[in-house]
């Protein structure tokens, strides 16, 4: 049975956040939640999703193939999708191994197949999508991280989702956007979005030898757009999925003084990145600053005892403190 595309265009409401090192610094920030879009299909992951699937229906696709990791936010979106009644199948990265995100996908519906570390390595050699289109034949494979122009697309109607809400705050324009970057698609979007209004800051998730400027480049290129109006920053901490005692701690005190839980791979490192830039003195008194909340909350799951631990907080102690 051909794709059906699910009929559920999600937005996400724009929150002022306020922060000691804001107030001193008189600026002024607002959060895009976007992960509270769904409880399933959380963050910035279905907007790079959305156009790769209504190109899927488009071409009568059966169903949808892509890859990621065993706490891959791709992947638990698309399998969340699944509810919409398509099928999906994900190819993962490694040896078996049951994570929390792993359980959500099996149960969502989606197909698994483990890869292998010398497997996963192979994605970008030619020949290595004839095996599982002839497994699954009439299934429309989409990029890692939902990657791509098509991805990016998608999440150029961010800033207008932005643009909207600004009344809401009281304002009348804004100076910057900051995020997260993996893939650096989002980012990609947001430029596109913004067509040179506003600077966007990515703050790399990856270390800067990911290839994530040339990535990003190469999008806007093929969009005919102007290579230029963002920022790439390292934000890492030393690699993906690095985590520290500093990062730790700034992610629950975070929480602990506004309610909002963050991810420790993406939006905790760009909230990092950003105060460092504001008590550098890069931004000048009276800045606003719009940053995108990307979710990535299911993928914590698996991470939040080492935060804890990290942290110097017991179980009960970090709920309390939230």
């Amino acid at each position: 049975m051909p794709l059906r595309l699910p009929d559920w265009t999600p937005s996400a409401s724009l929150d002022p956040v306020h922060l000691d090192w804001l107030d001193r610094a008189s600026v002024s920030l607002a959060l895009l939640r976007l992960e509270r879009i769904d409880p399933l299909v959380s963050g910035n992951k279905w907007f790079k999703l959305a156009p790769h699937l209504a190109r899927a229906a488009a071409l009568g696709a059966e169903g949808v193939i892509s890859l990621g990791g065993a706490h891959s936010n791709h992947l638990h979106a698309l399998a969340a999708g699944c509810r919409f009644g398509f099928p999906c199948v994900g190819l993962l990265r490694g040896e078996p191994v049951e994570t929390p995100t792993v359980s959500d996908l099996r149960e969502l519906g989606m197909a698994l197949h483990w890869l292998g570390y010398g497997g996963y390595r192979a994605r970008h050699l030619p020949g290595f999508w004839e095996p599982w289109a002839a497994r699954y034949p009439g299934f429309l494979q989409v990029p890692e991280g939902g990657g791509g122009l098509v991805g990016a697309q998608g999440c150029a109607p961010l800033v207008a989702m932005i643009q909207e809400q600004l009344p809401r705050l009281g304002w009348d324009d804004y100076d910057a956007l900051w995020l997260a970057a993996g893939t650096g698609t989002t980012l990609a979007g947001l430029v596109l979005g913004e067509g040179g209004r506003h600077p966007v800051f990515g703050a790399l998730a990856v270390s800067p030898d990911h290839g994530v400027a040339q990535q990003v480049s190469a999008v806007l290129a093929e969009a005919g757009a102007e290579d230029a109006g963002y920022r790439l920053l390292d934000a890492s901490r030393g690699g993906f999925a690095r985590v520290d005692a500093a990062l730790a701690q700034e992610l629950f005190d975070f929480e602990a003084r506004t309610g909002i839980e963050l991810d420790p791979l993406y939006t905790a490192k760009a909230l990092i990145a950003l105060r460092q830039h504001v008590e550098a003195g890069y931004l000048a008194a009276g800045s606003r600053v719009i940053m995108l909340h990307t979710g990535g909350l299911q993928g914590r799951r698996a991470m939040l005892p080492r935060l804890q631990r990290l942290a110097g907080y017991t179980a009960t102690s970090a709920e309390a403190s939230r």
